[in-house]
């Protein structure tokens, strides 16, 4: 079940609003609790019900660390207490390790050494890379004593909230906590629905009538033996564009969903693609995942308090650590790596007092962002280099007029043999492809949907919503959409 689906939009989204707050207005408040629980464990297990195993076995052990770590801040030695913070951690990591990344490791090992060791083809449970890391963050603020609930029913409900429990956002212990405790939030406030409809409407909207869309037509290049020119730009920029509003649309989506039952997720995603600079850009780009990357590896690693030479190692493998983040492969160790290495050179740069006017920094951004998500996106190296070549293949920009096949002229209608003669080679079967990206680039400068909502609402502001809403609903029944590409992460 994913959240642009009639499943969840028509029979389990409202199911659980409408007794959520039947429970509490009965006084039923541990009730509530629960229910969400409950129904937030029902979503995950609806993908494979074997992943529930998984996942209760990851809650009670981390909250019983935890709870262990919280209580004998003041009264064990710290070593003790430190020591159990690492078996803590490195329980997390061997767990998400096993799952995510075992094939990988004796894939290379294979391809290194005489040996032929057979694959476990482990299964990646969905979302194990969220709660793993969600619930470290929890034992290392236990550790520092910043956390001060012990009890397991509100434990479960921040670690399974439904809204944020398949992808992000990575949420703290006292980000979610005081919600749920807070008796204003026990009863519905229309001001929260009609902002959460709003901006759960604009999500699916860019899910599935911009996003789906894109991910035809990179799946296409990105499969094709060749790609010339405009085929390879459009390729790239067909990615670049269907993971922004893919990921932008499962952001708004999830806040739209928690704001139902009054939950105010922490922003995770604010118009990277606006950004000036690397750095601006991971400032905007999967906000709280960057925010764990600087204070659980980062900071930890020395931070930039040591010469300049280890805070660029600091923050090389940060990114690296990043990249494999994502999935086991090496292409998102390289895109890590690429990150990294931008950053690096950021840094540099800004400590030589270099600046770039506003406009050329920001085509120099983009450019890298679209230019390093090939990576990110491809196989393999060579599909990566197969994308890229096209792009600065500029000896397929000639006009070839046998390129353009007859029957593609024809479909077009009218005496249009002209058309071949005039536009470059590839451009006929993609007109609409590049007429969306040129718009795309118009909509993504505009306000995002974060403040869209925080403007005070007005009946032109519902009704355009409404219309997205609609526009959505008909393209996901007559078509299923495809599931979040985070979900693969």
């Amino acid at each position: 079940m994913i959240f642009s689906s009639w499943q969840f939009l028509f029979l389990f989204l409202p199911i659980v609003f409408f007794v959520y707050f039947f429970l509490t207005k009965k006084r039923l408040f541990n009730g509530g609790k629960l229910w969400l629980v409950l129904a937030s464990l029902f979503f995950y297990g609806y993908w494979q019900v074997e992943y529930l195993v998984i996942i209760m076995g990851s809650l009670l052990f981390n909250f019983a660390l935890g709870s262990s770590l919280s209580l004998s801040h003041e009264f064990h030695n710290k070593l003790n207490r430190k020591t159990s913070l690492v078996i803590g951690i490195t329980a997390n990591i061997l767990l998400l390790g096993y799952f995510k990344y075992v094939d990988f490791f004796i894939e290379n090992i294979n391809s290194i050494t005489s040996y032929n060791i057979s694959l476990p083809n482990v299964v990646l449970p969905l979302a194990i890379s969220f709660f793993t890391f969600q619930q470290i963050a929890y034992l290392v603020d236990s550790y520092k004593g910043e956390t001060s609930e012990y009890d397991l029913l509100n434990y479960m409900l921040f670690v399974t909230f439904f809204p944020q429990l398949i992808a992000g956002p990575i949420v703290h212990h006292h980000e979610m906590m005081k919600q749920f405790q807070s008796k204003w939030n026990l009863a519905p406030r229309h001001k929260n629905i009609l902002a959460g409809v709003l901006i759960f409407s604009i999500g699916l909207f860019k899910k599935v009538v911009i996003a789906d869309t894109f991910a035809i037509w990179a799946d296409m290049g990105f499969s094709s033996l060749q790609l010339g020119f405009f085929e390879a730009w459009a390729t790239s920029l067909s990615y670049t564009f269907q993971l922004y509003f893919d990921f932008s649309g499962y952001c708004d989506m999830a806040m739209g969903a928690a704001l139902l039952f009054n939950i105010w997720l922490p922003i995770n995603f604010n118009s990277p693609y606006k950004a000036f600079d690397i750095q601006d850009f991971w400032r905007r780009w999967h906000i709280t995942l960057g925010r764990f990357l600087r204070d659980y590896i980062y900071i930890p690693l020395g931070g930039n308090k040591n010469k300049n030479i280890n805070t660029y190692c600091n923050i090389f493998i940060t990114f690296l650590i990043g990249g494999l983040w994502h999935g086991a492969s090496w292409m998102f160790v390289i895109w890590g790596a690429l990150h990294g290495l931008a950053l690096v050179l950021h840094r540099f740069w800004k400590n030589l007092g270099g600046n770039l006017p506003d406009k050329l920094a920001w085509f120099v951004t983009f450019s890298f962002i679209n230019l390093t998500w090939i990576f990110f996106r491809a196989e393999d190296l060579s599909s990566a280099f197969k994308v890229i070549r096209g792009m600065f293949d500029f000896s397929s920009m000639s006009v070839q007029i046998h390129s353009i096949p007859t029957e593609k002229l024809a479909s077009l209608g009218g005496n249009v043999d002209w058309l071949g003669a005039v536009l470059p080679n590839g451009l006929i079967p993609n007109i609409f492809q590049f007429v969306l990206i040129v718009f795309t680039f118009f909509i993504i400068s505009k306000n995002n949907s974060i403040q869209i909502i925080r403007q005070p609402l007005n009946t032109s502001g519902v009704v355009f919503c409404s219309f997205l809403f609609s526009i959505a609903v008909y393209v996901m029944i007559s078509s299923s959409s495809s599931a979040f590409l985070y979900f693969n992460f």
